[in-house]
C-alpha cells in the first residue's frame, strides 16, 4: 500500500525564510523547514510534495492538483492567508483535509493578520512554533489520514464538516 501523499504548499516571501525578519520567523531557511517536513513525514509514513510560490494563481493550480493526487494539503500562505477567497474557494473545491500553519503566532501579531481566509476551508490551524509548526501539522495529518483512511483524496466526497475524534 503507497504512504499517503500530503501537498506542502507555502506561499509568497517564504523563500526568504532565514534572512526576513529572522527576529520574528527565525533564521531557518525555507530548505531546512522541507528537510525537516521530509525527516517526519518518513517518521509518520507519509510521502510529501513541498512547494513554494509568490504567485496566488500557481497556488490555487497546486490546490487543484493536489485534489486529483494527494490525500491532505498542509498550507502556509504567507501573506494570501489574509487576504485570499481563492485559496479558500480552492481548499473548498477540491474537499481534502487541509492544516494551515503559520511559523509565528499571528494572533500575537498585527491586527489583520488575525484572520485567515483559508482556515474556513482547513480541519485546523498550528501557528507560532517555528519550523516545528510543520512537524506538528504533519503529525496531525498522519493522524487524519491514518485513523481514517477514506478520507483523503480517494475517500474525500465521503468526508463531511462534523468533528471527529482526531480534531478534538
Amino acid at each position: 500500500m503507497a504512504q499517503p501523499l500530503v501537498f506542502i504548499l507555502n506561499g509568497p516571501n517564504l523563500n526568504l525564510l532565514g534572512r526576513r525578519e529572522p527576529e520574528i520567523y527565525g533564521h531557518d531557511t525555507l530548505a531546512s523547514v522541507e528537510e525537516l517536513c521530509r525527516r517526519s513525514a518518513e517518521q509518520l509514513s507519509l510521502a510529501v510534495d513541498f512547494r513554494q510560490s509568490n504567485h496566488e494563481g500557481e497556488l490555487v493550480d497546486w490546490i487543484q492538483e493536489a485534489g486529483e493526487t494527494a490525500d491532505g494539503i498542509i498550507l502556509n500562505g504567507g501573506a494570501l492567508t489574509h487576504t485570499s477567497v481563492a485559496l479558500l474557494d480552492a481548499l473548498k473545491g477540491v474537499g481534502l483535509p487541509a492544516i494551515e500553519v503559520h511559523l509565528s503566532n499571528i494572533h500575537r501579531r498585527e491586527e489583520f493578520r488575525r484572520h485567515s481566509y483559508p482556515a474556513q476551508g482547513a480541519v485546523g490551524i498550528i501557528a507560532g512554533f517555528g519550523p516545528q509548526s510543520y512537524a506538528l501539522a504533519l503529525v496531525a495529518m498522519s493522524t487524519l489520514l491514518h485513523a481514517r483512511p477514506g478520507l483523503g483524496q480517494a475517500g474525500r466526497a465521503q468526508a463531511s464538516d462534523e468533528p471527529h475524534e482526531a480534531e478534538a
